[in-house]
């Protein structure tokens, strides 16, 4: 049986996946958290053919990504401690989540590829070091298997140059790469092939806006598959309003603050990334508090909610213009999937530009992609649960095989 490992990175953590190639089906998945701490932990779970769980726990001191990719590896390879994996050949492709490629798009890696990541550290300097510790543990680990590097910018690389060029002096962007590159690519990329499907059309058929909102959130505009406009920028500081980070702002406040405050630049980028946002407005960054908050009768968090929302309505409306039709606006994350009320309030008053949400649609919890909106919404209006780790091991797959070709 062929298997594809996927590798989902973060800066002090991972998580991983070993899926069927072909069926898609599950085998087992993990998460090493807390690399670097004496408490760090590998989480496994190893599923059988009906979905059952057999869960497995192995506390012990990962010092960094490698070590616990290692862990993995013998965990993988070992059915005793919950692997699924009797022969390494059997692993044929391994996908990775790298954060930021610059304009690249999704690619396998290369030693030129693995310097284009080295490059980008100044921009990613929490996880592209991380991301490319666990493609070469898995080089070693797993030898002559091809590793896909599936950024989080790759999807957004088919942006056109007059949506991603900042209108800085052209010497310093192009001397530190200083352009919109966007991030959550893997979901934007799931969801908006996922909305097709749901429409009965191929993704070249259509038009999405998707909302990943969770407590990063972004917004993507999809033109016949291809995105053309995204709300992040350079990092993920850019944009609609989100847990800890500031989105949007005046960026003359950058230097006020610094002259007025006494600030240093990373004192100011603590503030705006992890000060900010709804924790900063109300002091709460998960936006079931906020709405609680809001129902309460807590002013802080019915302003928060109210901004919450309209930074977000304000960027469908900006790319329903860029995409002059729009088939379906599709939400994820885990406030875009959960959150029914912040739903309906982002697109309140939209009706006269073709958008009706259903209540009691709307009300309805669930994995399942579905419509939220009524039958004569000329617009329809989606759930998608995201799915990365597919997402990522689809990616994967097809590379590798259009380079067998």
């Amino acid at each position: 049986m062929e298997k594809i490992l996927v590798i989902n990175g973060g800066s002090s953590s991972f998580k991983y996946q070993v899926l069927e190639k072909g069926t898609e089906r599950r085998l087992c998945q993990g998460l090493v958290e807390r690399i670097g701490a004496a408490d760090s932990l590998l989480t496994h779970k190893r599923f059988d053919e009906n979905g059952n769980e057999e869960k497995f726990v192995y506390p012990g001191n990962y010092h960094n990504h490698a070590a616990g990719m290692d862990k993995v590896a013998e965990v993988l390879m070992n059915a005793e401690l919950g692997g699924v994996i009797a022969d390494r050949s059997e692993i044929v492709v391994i996908g990775h989540r790298v954060l930021l490629g610059g304009p690249l798009g999704n690619s396998i890696v290369t030693e030129e590829v693995k310097q284009i990541i080295r490059d980008y550290i100044p921009l990613g300097p929490l996880h592209n070091p991380a991301n490319l510790t666990g493609i070469e543990a898995m080089e070693k680990i797993f030898p002559g298997v091809p590793n896909v590097a599936v950024f989080d910018t790759g999807f957004h690389s088919t942006m056109p140059d007059y949506a991603y060029t900042y209108a800085l002096p052209k010497a310093l962007t192009e001397k530190y790469g200083l352009r919109r590159y966007g991030f959550h690519g893997s979901s934007h990329s799931f969801v908006s092939k996922a909305a097709a499907a749901l429409l009965g059309k191929q993704p070249s058929e259509v038009n999405v806006i998707v909302c990943h909102l969770g407590n990063g959130s972004s917004i993507s505009c999809v033109r016949g598959g291809k995105c053309v406009d995204t709300s992040m920028g350079t990092t993920p500081l850019q944009g609609v309003v989100m847990g800890t980070r500031c989105g949007d702002i005046d960026p003359a406040l950058v230097p006020f603050l610094m002259k007025n405050e006494g600030l240093t630049a990373d004192e100011i980028d603590t503030i705006m990334n992890k000060k900010s946002g709804y924790l900063g407005l109300c002091g709460h960054s998960d936006s079931r508090d906020i709405e609680a908050g809001m129902n309460a009768g807590d002013a802080d968090c019915k302003l928060t909610y109210e901004v919450q929302c309209y930074s977000v309505k304000k960027y469908i409306g900006a790319y329903m213009a860029v995409l002059g039709h729009v088939d379906c606006i599709a939400f994820a994350g885990g406030i875009g999937e959960n959150a029914q009320g912040v739903r309906a309030h982002i697109l309140e008053g939209l009706e006269e530009f073709g958008i009706k949400i259903d209540p009691e649609l709307n009300k309805i919890r669930g994995s399942q992609h579905r419509y939220i909106s009524t039958e004569d919404s000329r617009v329809k209006v989606a759930v998608i649960p995201t799915d990365e780790e597919l997402e990522i091991c689809r990616i994967s797959v097809a590379m590798v095989e259009a380079a067998s070709k």
